[in-house]
């Protein structure tokens, strides 16, 4: 129908805008290894681009036990690899934020030595530590959002590791801030039909 080739042509589209975001961040990684920016980038491309492929096939009621569900599996592999090592990265680069907000004078010096102390605006400790918080929390949420939809995936394909992946996706929403009560929200909505009931007792 016009409608399906619509939207397998949309699937390609994005595809193709997925692979080519994914080689760029990797081209700037080798630019920059400790880039941990574009390392969580690339970790959320590949979750997204997982996650498209997953909706994709069931939009079009593919036959699951004969699609490459190994392949879309890897990507999150992928993805979670890269945001534990994104998130490692950047705890290291506040670290050292941190020390550099406790010896300011030496940041100084070297900034008035280098000619770009005009440049830069200090910042007060109460405001590093409300940055570091808002940053943690977002990191968490992607990486939460990541695993419950990697469940819910799981779930469809029969795979048992699905609650698993559930409940670590549930920790990471707690580290995020999220409320008992999305929380809860999300769950009910996880496991929302008769056979998810079944699977989860």
């Amino acid at each position: 129908t016009k409608v399906l080739k619509n939207f397998s042509e949309k699937f390609l589209f994005f595809t193709f805008e997925y692979s080519a975001a994914g080689k760029k961040y990797e081209e700037a990684l080798l630019i920059k290894p400790n880039f941990y920016e574009g390392i969580l980038a690339l970790g959320q491309q590949q979750f997204e681009q997982a996650k498209l492929s997953w909706y994709y096939a069931i939009g079009t009621n593919v036959n699951l036990e004969l699609w490459p569900s190994t392949e879309v599996l890897q990507l999150y592999n992928n993805a979670e690899e890269n945001m534990e090592r994104g998130m490692q990265m950047w705890e290291e680069a506040e670290e050292l934020r941190l020390f550099n907000l406790h010896n300011p004078n030496k940041i100084k010096a070297m900034l008035q030595k280098m000619k770009l102390d005009d440049m830069f605006t200090d910042v007060s400790e109460d405001e590093a530590t409300e940055q570091a918080t808002n940053m943690r929390s977002q990191i968490n949420l992607l990486w939460g959002t990541m695993l419950y939809e990697r469940s819910i995936m799981e779930f469809k394909l029969g795979l048992p590791v699905w609650q698993e992946c559930l409940e670590v996706a549930v920790e990471k929403f707690q580290l995020a801030g999220a409320s008992p009560t999305d929380i809860a929200v999300m769950i009910k909505n996880h496991c929302s039909n008769d056979t998810a009931s079944e699977g989860e007792s």
